[in-house]
């Protein structure tokens, strides 16, 4: 009776201890974006004076920051740009990623097995190390940036070895090949078959991928900024560069503008995340 109390209360300190732990790296993790959120609603003086402190000990408290970040990065312009970007991107991934997985699930031949082998290789290029001949040869010889397609389809391109990837995993371990077959005896084509029976039980990978490459897309500032350059044309994280001037910066405006990017994205998850996190598990029980 005495050990098993014992080794109660050390299971008991060891989860208090764990709980200790999870709750320090929450807040670690969460600190920079609550210093945004605070830094938002002060004046320029404030930030600079004491970025640190809280609201309760600001004076200069104020919305005006949002107002103005709405106006001079022409919010709505830059939202629409970054929402066609955005979904068109997302939309034709998760297509085309997902009819080449069930492809190559379902063909065990050599140009299967190549294919996927060369984009599975391709995961470990670095955008970095391709983007100046990729500028070069869009830019200088066909002459085709500054187009929002351009963007859709490079962004496209860069998400394939990883969207197949993950939907080639999902296939292959839970989509049984017999619902298939039952349909082919129906009489349905393969491509009947594919959007009628698979696609519907890909959704818990298709709310994850969804949610990735939607992310990525409407946060990355990288790519765009090398495409794009006509500010009719600019996304959300391009916008918010205009509040940097050559000798100084509008913090405030910055963190206000930071947010109302942040926003859309944040909905987008709420509304997905069940979803997401069945995607996430899906097969680790079976």
């Amino acid at each position: 009776m005495k050990k098993s109390t014992i080794g109660g209360n050390k299971r008991k300190l060891a989860n208090a201890l764990a709980m200790i732990g999870l709750i320090i790296v929450f807040i670690a993790y969460m600190f920079p974006f609550l210093m945004v959120v605070i830094n938002s609603l002060k004046e320029k003086r404030d930030i600079i004076k004491s970025p640190f402190s809280w609201l309760f000990t600001i004076k200069g408290l104020s919305f005006d920051n949002f107002e103005k970040a709405f106006t001079q990065m022409d919010f709505l312009n830059a939202f629409k740009n970054s929402l066609i970007v955005t979904v068109s991107a997302t939309v034709l991934v998760t297509i085309l990623a997902a009819m080449l997985a069930y492809y190559i699930v379902r063909h065990n031949n050599a140009v299967s097995k190549l294919t996927f082998a060369l984009m599975v290789a391709s995961m470990i290029i670095p955008f970095q190390a391709i983007m100046i001949p990729l500028v070069s040869i869009y830019g200088g010889t066909l002459n085709i940036l500054n187009h929002r397609l351009t963007l859709i389809f490079m962004h496209t391109g860069f998400s394939m070895a990883m969207s197949v990837f993950m939907f080639h995993g999902f296939i292959r371990g839970n989509v049984p090949i017999a619902l298939e077959e039952a349909a082919c005896i129906d009489g349905c084509t393969r491509s009947q078959t594919f959007f009628k029976i698979v696609l519907p039980l890909l959704k818990p990978i298709i709310s994850t991928m969804v949610i990735l490459n939607s992310m990525a897309f409407w946060n990355d500032f990288l790519l765009p900024s090398l495409v794009l350059t006509d500010k009719e044309l600019l996304t959300l994280p391009l916008s918010t560069y205009s509040f940097y001037g050559t000798y100084s910066a509008d913090y405030g405006t910055i963190m206000a503008g930071l947010l109302l990017c942040v926003i859309p994205i944040m909905i987008l998850y709420v509304a997905l995340q069940k979803q997401i996190i069945g995607g996430v598990v899906a097969g680790a029980v079976k």
